[in-house]
């Protein structure tokens, strides 16, 4: 085996001033080759990020970086927790289905009930029964826009996958479950994500009910075609309403008055779902509204999964 010295090496009588030059000498040399490494690398990697870009739509931005943990919606950095961050997304945490989920994984008046398998569940109106049932959800229109993202992969959208969403009345019941609801199937209902990873919904704002922060329910699956059954689903969370417009809502529109003094008595961070969330995941599961309570609202809100 040849090695290799260099005169410095040989020099090894010459004093401790010359060692201290040496090192000296030494030290600087490798701070420049350092220095010239992470200029290389950090030029890589804004080459291969488009120059710090994302896509566009409400997953889009300008993080400079990715996280593991709950982060922030700004993607620049690391957190605790069981979320996942990368660019602007995050990853949504899971969350209890609850006993209404009418997606074949329980039943009502001990009947399996599975709204999925029915003929006309695909479809962006909520607001009316359907399959041979008749009513409608009355409550102050709403708009839903629902953006799914991949977080493994800077926040791309995911096309082709659907979206199951479900919550309660006005008056905080639950179609199908419910005892004078058991013949609606209102308020619940799937899309498929287009090409933007995108797709809306039609419904009304739910009501607060006694113990529960105003929220919706939603289940994710890989296509129209696995959206049958529980047993499919990629996540189960829930959104959350901002409690500006939940308030403005229940005390001016009609037919949410029972909704005041129930948001009165929870708050988000004491929720028996919301509440063991970061204020970075709530933030993340509550949409931004715009509207009014004459015309009703439009809500935008991203969902993260890592696939």
């Amino acid at each position: 085996m040849n090695h290799s010295h260099d005169a410095d090496d040989l020099a090894h009588d010459l004093g401790l001033q010359h060692d201290l030059q040496v090192m000296a000498r030494r030290l600087s040399e490798r701070r420049r080759l350092l220095g010239l490494m992470a200029a290389g690398g950090a030029a890589a990697l804004l080459s291969a990020c488009g120059g710090g870009g994302g896509d566009s739509g409400d997953s889009t931005g300008t993080g400079t970086g990715t996280g593991t943990g709950t982060g922030t919606d700004t993607g620049t950095g690391t957190g605790t927790g069981t979320g996942t961050t990368t660019g602007t997304c995050m990853v949504d945490p899971t969350e209890t289905e609850g006993p209404y989920p009418a997606d074949g994984s329980n039943g009502s008046r001990g009947s399996l009930v599975n709204v999925l398998s029915q003929s006309g569940v695909v479809r962006s109106d909520l607001r009316s029964s359907f399959g041979g049932m008749n009513g409608t959800a009355a409550g102050l229109p709403l708009t839903l826009k629902i953006t799914l993202v991949n977080v493994g992969t800077n926040c791309s959208p995911l096309e082709g996958y659907a979206i199951y969403l479900w919550h309660c009345t006005r008056e905080g019941e639950y179609s199908l479950y419910s005892t004078d609801l058991l013949n609606q199937n209102f308020l619940r209902g799937v899309q498929a994500t287009d090409s933007n990873g995108e797709c809306t919904f039609v419904t009304i704002f739910p009501g607060c009910y006694d113990g529960r922060w105003p929220h919706m329910h939603f289940e994710v699956f890989r296509s129209i075609n696995t959206a049958g059954s529980y047993t499919n689903k990629l996540l189960t969370s829930q959104m959350a309403m901002p409690k500006d417009v939940a308030s403005a809502v229940y005390a001016g529109v009609s037919g949410y008055s029972a909704s005041v003094s129930n948001l009165s008595r929870v708050s988000v961070t004491s929720d028996n779902v919301f509440g063991d969330n970061t204020s970075e995941q709530i933030a993340w599961q509550t949409p931004t509204f715009t509207g009014d309570t004459t015309n009703g609202h439009t809500a935008t809100i991203s969902i993260g999964i890592a696939v």
